[in-house]
């Protein structure tokens, strides 16, 4: 479970650099919870071709991350705002990411 928030943590700020094809395999699988089978059958590919494909997709995310630690920098700004007393300032700081 936590693997899949990871994921689709990182899905949402480095999807603009997977293909559309990928984003559409990514959606069905890890928002649309559906079976490698079921998302096979929508595309007209094999099933073997939607598992490639997710691991290709899980391996580019984690390649984005390890060179641009967007995710890890977000996670430590957000630790350095909760450090903050005053609302209007954590609403403003958060609303930035």
């Amino acid at each position: 479970m936590e693997k899949m928030l990871y994921l689709n943590s990182l899905f949402d700020i480095y999807k603009d650099l997977l293909t559309e094809k990928q984003q559409k395999y990514f959606m069905d699988y890890y928002f649309n919870n559906l079976s490698l089978a079921e998302i096979a059958d929508k595309y007209s590919v094999s099933r073997n071709a939607i598992f490639n494909q997710l691991k290709i997709i899980e391996d580019k995310l984690n390649d984005y991350e390890k060179k641009l630690k967007i995710y890890d920098k977000k996670m430590k700004i957000d630790d350095i705002i909760e450090l903050i007393d005053n609302k209007e300032i954590k609403k403003i700081l958060k609303s930035l990411f």
